[in-house]
């Protein structure tokens, strides 16, 4: 660890590749995985990519709502898979609160739900 940059053992772990996971884990990123593999203007061109998929993803999303409100429908917008909002009773702060899901479609390998973000 003292050669990478003085980190810890846990903190040059966490990024590194697992089987199995949910095709959305941060870890498949292929602009990172560019990056790490020290192709620096290819992983540029990639995080462009990926972050004009999102704008146009979030365009999308509020023009389905802009839509729905004027249609007078009801508009939920986007809604985590494994995770919902709460507020917390102790401290009153909107906080996000694992709901369920994930370790079974792991155990199945049943990604159907998760959205192509990359």
């Amino acid at each position: 660890a003292e050669n990478m940059y003085f980190f810890s053992d846990l903190a040059l772990t966490l990024n590194e590749p697992e089987e199995r996971v949910a095709p959305t884990d941060s870890r498949l990123r292929p602009d990172q995985r560019l990056m790490e593999s020290g192709r620096w203007d290819e992983a540029n061109v990639e995080k462009q990519r990926l972050e004009e998929k999102q704008r146009a993803v979030r365009r999308r999303r509020e023009a389905e709502a802009v839509e729905a409100l004027e249609e007078g429908k009801d508009y939920e917008g986007y809604i985590p898979l494994w995770f919902e909002r709460k507020v917390d009773a102790v401290t009153g702060e909107l906080i996000c609160v694992y709901k369920g899901g994930y370790w079974e479609a792991k155990d199945k390998q049943d990604w159907s739900l998760c959205p192509n973000i990359f």
